[in-house]
């Protein structure tokens, strides 16, 4: 099977809704010996990024939505869990940070902020993963909880983007804005976006998440 005939097999099965087939395209994917890695930014994000717009434009229905997000999470799970094989022999034996992640309130997207997760896992984090839709309080709480070094805020839909301003506005409203390190990232996000709301970073990718997180806990680290 041809990389292209295989992703687009995919990515249809996705954009109708079909968990089956979005499993079945998926293991093809890796029999074939397609990196999973590639095919999961560089192709489903795109398409899962198109699905969200056709709702926010008034294309598909919730439950059209929430469709596409079952057949999206059905291929991530076999794509990522063959990711997460090919790390083991990779993953760093000392703990260097630990980062809490989540998809911001409002937002039922969470396949992006599952492979940056496990990217930062195999890369030696500590990983919260709090999830999809966490109220803004819930990510302070927690970060609290645990002393993270890193929050790490995921939107994937500009209607749920004003959520991760509201988390750093919070913040410096309680007075804790320097305990932690924080870095966005989503479709919607830019690094304009970053610097606007007063987040420590943004990555466009799940890979520069990881070097990012890198980046900024040496910063921590030092100072």
């Amino acid at each position: 099977m041809s990389f292209d005939s295989a992703v687009e097999r995919l990515k249809k099965s996705i954009i109708n809704g079909n968990e089956e087939d979005a499993e079945k395209a998926a293991s093809e994917i890796l029999q074939a010996g397609i990196d999973p890695m590639l095919v999961m930014e560089r192709e489903l994000f795109p398409t899962i990024k198109a699905v969200g717009e056709k709702f926010e434009k008034g294309e598909y229905f919730l439950t059209d939505l929430m469709s596409a997000a079952d057949a999206m999470r059905a291929a991530s799970r076999i794509l990522a869990g063959a990711i997460r094989e090919e790390g083991k022999g990779k993953t760093t034996p000392a703990r260097i940070g630990k980062v809490v992640i989540g998809t911001v309130a409002g937002d039922i997207h969470d396949i992006g902020k599952n492979i940056v997760a496990l990217l930062l896992e195999v890369n030696g984090f500590d990983i919260i993963d709090l999830g999809k839709d966490v109220e803004s309080m819930k990510f302070i709480e927690r970060a609290t909880e645990v002393r993270a070094n890193i929050v790490a805020l995921s939107a994937l839909m500009t209607t749920t983007k004003p959520a991760q301003k509201e988390i750093m506005d919070l913040l410096r409203e309680m007075g804790l804005r320097n305990k932690f390190l924080f870095m966005i990232g989503g479709a919607p996000t830019t690094n304009e976006w970053a610097e606007q709301i007063g987040a420590d970073g943004w990555a466009e990718t799940a890979e520069q998440g990881v070097k990012l997180a890198q980046k900024l806990i040496k910063t921590r680290v030092i100072s």
